[in-house]
């Protein structure tokens, strides 16, 4: 329900009035939505989707059931610093502190620990 309009024919009416403002558009014949995030991806086949005005941006609303997939190469996202640090506490490369953690799934005490029983 939208906000201060009431049910009935005046607020199925207020409510046509407030999408037309809106720039409210049903997209036709969409196959599919993706989302990327660091580590997933959502594949949403076949959606609703609606475009809209609001403040001068456009906004999606998106309506669908999502497949999750796990990202290709996709780990732990490593700060530059926690790479240094390791670097720095194990007395190794920058290259071989980022693998180490890598493989510690970005844990730099671990990274660390394994580096110096190497």
């Amino acid at each position: 329900m939208l906000p201060g309009i009431h049910g009935g024919r005046a607020g199925s009416r207020q409510a046509k009035m407030l999408m037309k403002q809106l720039g409210y558009r049903e997209l036709e014949d969409v196959e599919e939505v993706i989302i990327r995030t660091a580590d997933k991806v959502y594949v949403i086949k076949a959606p609703g989707v609606a475009e809209m005005n609001v403040q001068g941006q456009k906004m999606y609303q998106v309506v669908g059931q999502a497949e999750v997939v796990e990202r290709e190469g996709a780990g732990p996202s490593i700060p530059e610093e926690d790479v240094r640090l390791v670097a720095e506490r194990a007395g190794v490369s920058l290259e071989e502190a980022r693998k180490a953690l890598e493989e510690c799934e970005g844990e730099p005490a671990e990274a660390i620990i394994k580096l110096m029983e190497e």
